[in-house]
């Protein structure tokens, strides 16, 4: 059931844009993430922070004061964020023992198994293959075959899915009963909530840098954060970071920023769901954000979503595309799934009925923006 609070959706607000709105989610705080996931990263060789570029051109087009693109086109020699998240929950898999049922496993674990759309999947292989374990990556239809490429070229190996991410990420859990195999998701279902808790614990150092690249660049805390969303968990590590208690004590007095997460219009799910007040599948079907082509929202994303997202928005593959040919321009390797953030940006802030989106978010003639770039142009398509 919605809560009795103020919500905004395209068919009441004057434009046909599909979004959802939520003021009353800045009110919202939670528990910080375990700060230890960055302490790992920071120890592990070939760290370093990515790049934070400041855009003077997109913010005199969007009419704010800076904006800034968080570049994560060269994590840890990979073209994504993903190795953020699969680097911290591998490690602590095989710290622990965990098995991918919560328990602890009887056997060594030797193979890691995963779904991906490519960019998760290929991330697994490689820390797999660092570790001297195996990996085995499931890929759905519509997975480009530069990505199985890539994932093979990481030793794993690869099998197509005939059907849906969700379809392969079933195909995956079967796999995975082996007692010497661990399944690395990033998605959470009922009984398979651990693991992927891990990988968004991994994805909160891309924010913790943030924070210490905008104080760098003499920024004051940001008014609008927006977040390429596939499954919600790195929109999850986003939410958990900005509307964390620790958060609100480092800034006293500051407002905390607007969360708006962007989707295809094609497989929005977590929009579906803020729309619909519960937990909602919708089906896919074929886009240039491979990546954000999935149709059921992480269980461990959603509640957390409901309560701290601010807003929600679909973009079609042409603004995608458009917005990451302006981010080549602008000097900015950018795919279409990283690229999501600035045409949901643009969707929101400009065009008709932009005026009351704005106010709804906080968004001044003086904010700053912080758009997440999740792959570079040189990305595999996909997850």
């Amino acid at each position: 059931m919605k809560d009795q609070e103020t919500e905004f959706s395209a068919a009441e607000t004057p434009s046909p844009l599909p979004w959802y709105a939520r003021p009353a989610a800045r009110t919202w705080t939670c528990a910080p993430p375990p700060p230890d996931a960055r302490a790992f990263h920071t120890a592990l060789p070939g760290y370093a922070p990515t790049a934070l570029h400041e855009l003077p051109d997109l913010a005199r087009e969007l009419a704010v004061g800076r904006v800034f693109v968080k570049d994560e086109s060269t994590r840890f020699g990979l073209p994504a964020f993903k190795a953020l998240g699969a680097s911290w929950a591998i490690d602590r898999i095989l710290a622990r023992g965990v098995n991918g049922t919560q328990g602890m496993a009887d056997t060594p674990i030797r193979r890691f198994v995963t779904a991906t759309d490519g960019n998760h999947g290929r991330a697994v292989a490689r820390m797999a293959r660092q570790l001297g374990r195996r990996a085995h990556v499931f890929v759905p239809d519509g997975v480009h075959p530069a990505a199985a490429a890539a994932i093979e070229g990481e030793g794993a190996e690869v099998t197509a899915v005939a059907g849906s991410y969700d379809a392969a990420v079933s195909e995956a859990r079967a796999a995975a009963a082996a007692p010497d195999a661990v399944l690395v998701q990033d998605m959470a279902w009922e009984g398979y909530e651990e693991i992927p808790a891990l990988v968004v614990e991994g994805y909160a150092t891309l924010f913790a840098e943030v924070d210490a690249q905008l104080d760098a660049a003499g920024a004051q805390s940001p008014a609008l954060i927006a977040v390429p969303v596939g499954v919600g968990s790195l929109a999850q590590a986003a939410v958990t970071h900005y509307r964390s208690r620790r958060s609100a004590e480092a800034s006293p007095g500051a407002a905390p920023p607007a969360m708006l997460s962007v989707e295809p219009v094609g497989a929005a799910c977590v929009l579906a769901s803020l729309r619909a007040g519960q937990f909602t599948q919708v089906p896919t079907g074929v886009t240039v954000m491979a990546g954000l082509n999935c149709g059921t929202p992480s269980a461990l994303a959603w509640p957390v979503l409901r309560k701290g997202l601010d807003a929600a928005v679909a973009v079609t593959d042409a603004d995608s595309t458009s917005a990451a040919r302006g981010l080549a321009e602008l000097g900015v390797s950018s795919g279409p799934c990283g690229a999501a953030s600035l045409a949901g940006v643009r969707a929101v802030l400009t065009g008709t009925g932009s005026t009351e989106r704005r106010a709804v978010l906080g968004v001044d003639p003086d904010a700053i923006v912080v758009l997440i770039s999740t792959e570079g142009a040189d990305a595999n398509p996909g997850r």
